[in-house]
């Protein structure tokens, strides 16, 4: 067990350099709040211009500074490390030279799983970085798996790539004078490397809740795995809980997502349902959630976005299929959702004929295209969807959102549109504005006194106090 002694030394006395897989919404914190801890980090990413934009300091994701990527330390008063400028400049470095991996003590992956068009996992992002992993592992390295996916990944995935590396290769000399434990010379999972699963949790800009402090469940393939990973989660999470295998936790993250997908789409369909009997559903909620137990709020919406709502049912749905399962409540509620923005669309044909128009040749605001409020995430959003659809249907589509200047090219949309200001002339314009997301610092007094019709599809402008017969709710 020296692998493991001396990898646990490296951890506790934080001398381990931390490899993280995937700058992104999850990754980028998870470095960060590494090296704020004092950990020398090296982010990994194929994305060349995120690479160079880390190197100079630059952040990309709008909740989180540059000044945190070129000062980690700086922000972590508590931090016992007293270093020079330059040396807490180079705690964290991002590069696209995956050979730098077998520098790492401890490899976090933090890629994307999305779906493919028949709605399935596509495994694509994990498969090929663990290929990459399996190249330049060696003795003594901990892996954790962190991306959202079907139970079983973890071992039957990345453990029979990894478990089949061989002690030294022709390219990368992978031992340190310490003998294999196993007598073929391949690796043995919890002896020689160690495999663990740990699901974020990250929740883009909410101010009550950052990596360091939302508790972490770690699953690890053996008990010495589990030690590992959860003493590395320890030195930056203030709460760790260990579960007994990684299939466990990676059912646990599943869990918490369909626990949401679940209600959000029951509140979606009684929102139709309560419309149709001219019952105002926000109101229905609110007069629910006074219920000081057995109840908890959830809000309908125009779809769902992020990548873990929309994504995460599916992949159990998935799985289950090996299993002769058919997860028929999931998938009900999977199509709900999924069908959200198409009711929408309805509803803004509907209002458009109050005032006797068409959705084709009307030209229509989106306002907020971001998946959520007040971020610039704008992974799965239901905003590209109406983009798409009201597109199809010959509107003339403008969108206005202060945290996403130009619409990015997502794997299905591809939109060459940027974001327009609000001024009364040019909202004067608009046959109808369609609030998508809600953002904070949007002027809603502006937009009632200017436009002609509003579908709000948040309750925001109630919630603004603002109330006008020029409001439709959706």
């Amino acid at each position: 067990m020296v692998y493991k002694s001396n990898l646990l030394e490296k951890i506790k006395n934080n001398t381990a350099v931390i490899g993280i897989i995937g700058m992104g919404y999850v990754g980028l914190p998870l470095a960060l709040t590494f090296a704020e801890k004092g950990f020398h980090v090296t982010g990994f990413d194929i994305d060349e211009s995120k690479v160079a934009k880390l190197n100079a300091g630059e952040s990309y994701i709008k909740h989180i500074p540059s000044d945190r990527i070129k000062h980690p330390l700086r922000l972590n008063e508590a931090s016992p490390l007293r270093l020079s400028e330059s040396e807490a400049s180079n705690k964290f470095i991002a590069t696209s030279d995956f050979s730098l991996i077998t520098s790492c003590d401890c490899i976090i992956i933090c890629v994307p799983t999305p779906l493919n068009e028949r709605r399935e996992p596509d495994m694509s992002y994990i498969n090929n970085t663990a290929e990459t992993v399996a190249h330049y592992l060696r003795p003594g390295q901990l892996v954790v798996l962190e991306s959202s996916t079907y139970p079983g990944t973890t071992e039957e995935v990345l453990l029979p790539l990894f478990a089949n590396v061989r002690g030294e290769t022709k390219d990368v000399k992978r031992t340190s004078g310490i003998p294999l434990s196993s007598n073929d010379s391949h690796l043995e999972v919890g002896t020689d490397f160690f495999l663990a699963f740990s699901p974020e949790r990250e929740d883009p800009n909410n101010p009550d809740f950052q990596t360091s402090n939302i508790p972490k469940v770690v699953g690890g393939v053996t008990s010495s795995c589990l030690e590992v990973a959860v003493v590395l989660y320890d030195q930056i999470i203030t709460k760790t809980i260990p579960v007994s295998s990684p299939r466990v936790a990676e059912a646990a993250k599943l869990l918490e997502n369909i626990y949401r997908s679940v209600n959000i789409a029951l509140v979606n369909e009684l929102k139709v349902v309560f419309e149709k009997m001219g019952i105002d559903v926000w109101e229905v909620i609110e007069a629910a959630k006074t219920k000081p137990f057995g109840f908890h709020p959830f809000y309908p919406g125009p779809g769902l976005g992020g990548h873990c709502i929309p994504i995460d049912p599916f992949y159990l749905t998935w799985k289950a299929r090996e299993y002769g399962i058919d997860t028929k409540f999931i998938e009900l509620a999977g199509r709900i959702n999924t069908e959200m923005p198409d009711y929408v669309v309805e509803k803004v044909g509907e209002t458009l004929d109050t005032r006797k128009k068409a959705i084709k040749g009307s030209k229509i605001l989106i306002l907020g295209v971001s998946y959520k409020k007040n971020i610039d995430d704008m992974r799965e959003s239901p905003a590209l969807k109406l983009i798409d659809i009201l597109q199809s249907k010959g509107a003339k589509i403008d969108y206005h959102d202060p945290y996403v200047p130009k619409l990015p090219p997502t794997r299905k949309y591809k939109f060459e549109m940027n974001s327009v200001p609000l001024t009364s002339n040019s909202l004067a314009a608009y046959d109808l504005v369609l609030l998508v997301t809600d953002h904070d610092n949007i002027d809603y007094k502006l937009i009632i006194e200017n436009c002609e019709l509003i579908i709000d599809t948040r309750n925001a402008f109630e919630r603004q106090e603002i109330k006008s017969e020029k409001i439709f709710k959706a």
